[in-house]
């Protein structure tokens, strides 16, 4: 289905795409354990999938990719696994401070940032400000660190309550926009399709309050072995969905 449905415009970039795109990247631990080896193996093996990802969906006209990088409950895995992700979050950014304005990605973290290392919000602090000298038509890549949904909706909903006591806002203004621009998202469009690797069918805490109506896809594969085929047959079932945003198409 994916050959099928995978036509190109002049350009080489698929037609009908999801805007934005995002992924669960799920499945580095067991993905290692099959093998033999230990579970930060499979987190380095992700890594370089998440990289290959991107480049593909920027390649074929995608315009967001948000991932689910470390959420607010892996603090709970072995300090050694989470020294092992923060340590491969720091090449990824040191590479990205290098290569984002040449090659034209934009970079933007989603999540509460005080827990990370001085040194990791430091490097953050710089993807943020080249992604400011960059043009809004630029592919941009969301990495959600230290993020959970719930996390995130209480955070803007604290915001919101600190402006009004303020006198800067006042609560019978809020409203769905109004509110979504207090999200770690504001300015970013709702992810059409978000796709979660490894056979597990949940969302685990992720983009609880954008994800109202994106399409879901489910599949079996470990992420490290995720590739450029898999994401065509996400695109291809995503295309076959009727959507109607709640109302009757006639």
């Amino acid at each position: 289905m994916a050959e099928i449905l995978k036509t190109t415009d002049t350009a080489g970039q698929m037609k009908d795409l999801p805007r934005h795109i995002a992924i669960i990247m799920d499945g580095n631990g067991r993905w290692a354990t099959k093998r033999g080896l230990p579970r930060t193996a499979g987190h380095k093996a992700g890594a370089e999938t998440f990289r290959r990802i991107a480049t593909y969906c920027k390649n074929i006209g995608v315009k967001y990719l948000t991932v689910y990088a470390f959420s607010t409950e892996n603090w709970k895995r072995s300090e050694s696994e989470v020294s092992a992700i923060m340590l491969l979050l720091k090449k990824y950014l040191m590479e990205a401070v290098d290569t984002m304005e040449k090659d034209h990605i934009r970079l933007h973290f989603f999540g509460d940032m005080t827990p990370i290392a001085p040194e990791l919000r430091a490097l953050a602090k710089e993807t943020d400000e080249i992604t400011e000298h960059l043009s809004k038509d630029d592919f941009q890549a969301n990495v959600c660190l230290n993020y959970g949904g719930r996390d995130e909706i209480l955070r803007a909903a604290r915001q919101f309550a600190a402006d009004c006591a303020s006198g800067k806002r006042k609560p019978e203004e809020l409203e769905e926009g109004l509110f979504s621009s207090y999200l770690d998202s504001a300015g970013i469009p709702d992810p059409e399709l978000i796709i979660r690797p490894s056979g597990e069918l949940r969302l685990s805490n992720f983009l609880l309050w954008q994800c109202a109506y994106s399409e879901f896809y489910f599949t079996d594969v470990l992420w490290p072995d995720f590739d450029e085929a898999e994401l065509d047959r996400a695109i291809a079932a995503y295309r076959t969905r009727d959507r109607r945003f709640g109302g009757v198409k006639k």
